[in-house]
């Protein structure tokens, strides 16, 4: 996380997806280094915080968005997330080495196929995997 210092991350994910919103619901409980904003991808408030940003692909893949512009999309996306959680950040640190990518792409696949695997909509729009808080 070389240049200018992030001091806030949006993570825009899918809230139609049960994986997303358990990750989301993760992501919330974890004391955060950077302060982390989730908001549902392609979503009136996502459309007014990043006019200039392709929202149908944010629905497709995870997207973070860092104060100053940045924008994360996939394995990176998931690896800045886990860099702005106080305990997850020097995994992180790993995981953006050569030795670590390999796995972090790994990871990022597997989500994928299991989001594929699992891709019926939340029937009321409302996505909740047991246990874990609305």
């Amino acid at each position: 996380m070389g240049g200018v210092p992030v001091k806030r991350l949006t993570v825009l994910y899918d809230a139609q997806c049960s994986l997303c919103v358990h990750l989301r619901h993760w992501l919330m409980r974890q004391r955060q280094l950077i302060p982390l904003d989730l908001v549902p991808a392609a979503s009136d408030e996502a459309r007014r915080r990043f006019p200039g940003l392709d929202h149908e692909s944010t629905l497709r893949e995870i997207t973070v968005v860092g104060d100053r512009g940045q924008v994360y999309r996939s394995t990176a996306a998931w690896i800045v997330c886990l860099w702005a959680l106080a305990e997850h950040r020097p995994k992180a640190h790993w995981l953006a080495t050569p030795a670590g990518a390999p796995f972090a792409r790994v990871t990022v696949l597997a989500a994928a196929k299991y989001r594929e695997a699992t891709a019926a909509p939340c029937a009321d729009g409302q996505c909740e995997v047991p246990g874990t808080p609305r």
